[in-house]
């Protein structure tokens, strides 16, 4: 989802840039431009003084200008911050045994390793996210344990089942994991 909207915002940013460099490149050398366009010469400037005035006297104006900046500025941050995030693995390089290879979603994987993971004995819940490169993944595991759960056996039987045969279903040299276990609250009954 997140290429999607980097590709058409790029390609509408881009459409921008370009249409307006072309109307600015266009009056700066004197072409011959319709009556429509918006810079009728060299010496024509971007708002006339009418128009820059015109909404002044409004008492809507300043907020909705204001209002429209500040939308226009936090969906640049956004984007900007969007960029950074690492994001979801979308597929992981299996050896094929031909050469090849051939390609396996990362959800696919995600879920199979999840299913395993919470048929270990005392989790109740699992997220999994794969990151890194296709060709040498790695995954973020969130457990949630229950009460009578045994933190240090629930991370070994992990490590040792389900991380162990994810890795040798696809093929990697390794599959290294982040584990972060949380314990699921336990309710008490009260004893009269």
């Amino acid at each position: 989802m997140l290429r999607v909207v980097n590709r058409v915002l790029i390609g509408l940013a881009g459409l921008v840039l370009v249409l307006l460099g072309g109307a600015v490149l266009a009056a700066g050398l004197r072409l011959p431009v319709p009556s429509w366009w918006p810079w009728p010469g060299a010496d024509a400037v971007l708002l006339s003084d009418g128009r820059r005035q015109r909404w002044e006297d409004q008492g809507w104006w300043w907020p909705v200008a204001i209002a429209v900046l500040v939308v226009v500025v936090l969906l640049a941050l956004w984007w900007l911050l969007a960029q950074f995030r690492r994001s979801r693995l979308t597929e992981v390089l299996v050896d094929s045994g031909d050469g090849e290879g051939a390609l396996l979603r990362g959800r696919a994987m995600e879920a199979v390793l999840a299913r395993e993971a919470e048929d270990l004995d005392g989790v109740a819940r699992t997220q999994v996210v794969l990151h890194g490169r296709r060709t040498a993944p790695a995954a973020r595991v969130r457990l949630l344990l229950e009460p009578f759960a045994s933190p240090g056996e629930t991370l070994h039987r992990l490590s040792a089942e389900a991380l162990t045969h994810a890795r040798d279903s696809a093929g990697l040299a390794s599959l290294p994991a982040e584990v972060r276990l949380r314990a699921q609250k336990h309710r008490a009954k009260r004893v009269t």
